[in-house]
């Protein structure tokens, strides 16, 4: 199959990523079918879909005019027959738990085409164990968004022990012709690349604030004022050549080391969260919110509105809205 004869897509799981998912396609063009157990979690879908598209008319990405017609692209349904029966794209948004996604594997391969690719949106497991009892283990893959993927273009593709190689170009090309940002891994990891350089970051955040050395909110301003704002035009190899001059990147990582080294001594290394950070981060956070002006968002819906409407205006000069 080629990536163009992809014309129906079914997203498996109504919830806060698959919603998303099904939005994207539709804004582009396709047809999509929500699946999912709970006919309460269809309907908020729906809803949600309704919101979004309304904040994307506000911010002039689309006329109120096409809402109706992208409404129209989307069905709903709890029937694993009528929404993996003819799909060329199946993409699970599941809980992170492999029981629960190899039970849909198994539900939803009795009624799909065997030609049909079998994305999973996995924040990080491993889709060879996804997959592991697959009847055509050689059509799934990862396809890992970010939220929310109505917006963010990054897609990290990843493959599993039997996934076919046609499949994962057959999967970055469509991704690509939708205006997404593909990215495939090479071979399998526990996260994939966006999750643990998240994850590596955010463990020195941690450290930090758990020994005292800043408050959440300053963390948060470190990032959103700092390095955050480069890294949202090139990504932190670039940064650091520029930062090199005529030497680039090497240059500047032989003129740090000695600094680099004495830092990464003192840095962070834990392998587990300690189990009081939560309610200490949780609480940072509040004050922080309280600290913030409603215009940029001082709680969980302004903050969330807040965050959309700065995505897109970022994207527009990405050249991606």
């Amino acid at each position: 199959m080629q990536a163009s004869e992809i014309k129906k897509v079914t997203c498996i799981g109504a919830g806060v990523i698959g919603y998303s998912w099904a939005l994207y396609f539709a804004l582009k063009g396709l047809d999509v079918t929500v699946y999912d157990v709970k006919q309460e979690a269809l309907s908020l879908a729906g809803q949600r879909i309704g919101k979004s598209l309304k904040v994307l008319v506000k911010n002039g990405v689309i006329k109120n005019t096409e809402t109706a017609v992208i409404m129209e692209r989307i069905t709903y349904t709890t029937s694993m027959q009528e929404a993996a029966g003819n799909a060329q794209l199946i993409i699970e948004s599941a809980p992170e738990d492999y029981d629960i996604k190899r039970q849909i594997v198994r539900e939803a391969e009795d009624f799909c085409s065997e030609n049909a690719i079998f994305a999973s949106s996995t924040s990080g497991l491993l889709i060879s164990e996804i997959a592991r009892n697959a009847k055509h283990p050689q059509r799934f893959i990862g396809a890992h968004p970010y939220n929310p993927p109505h917006l963010i273009p990054l897609v990290e593709i990843s493959r599993g022990e039997k996934t076919d190689d046609a499949v994962i170009q057959t999967a970055k090309e469509f991704f690509t012709l939708i205006g997404k940002e593909p990215i495939v891994l090479q071979k399998e990891a526990l996260g994939f690349i966006c999750n643990r350089i998240q994850m590596a970051l955010y463990r020195e955040v941690c450290d930090l604030i758990m020994n005292g050395v800043c408050t959440v909110e300053d963390a948060d301003k470190a990032v959103t004022f700092g390095p955050g704002l480069r890294w949202g035009i090139m990504g932190p190899s670039l940064v650091f050549h520029l930062g090199g001059g005529q030497s680039g990147i090497d240059g500047i990582m032989q003129h740090l080391k000695p600094s680099i080294d004495l830092w990464l001594k003192d840095m962070a290394d834990f392998k587990e969260f300690p189990v009081d950070f939560g309610a200490i981060a949780r609480a940072g956070v509040e004050e922080e919110l309280q600290n913030r002006p409603a215009a940029i968002g001082n709680d969980a819906t302004s903050l969330s509105e807040y965050r959309d409407k700065m995505l897109i205006e970022m994207l527009k000069l990405h050249g991606k809205m």
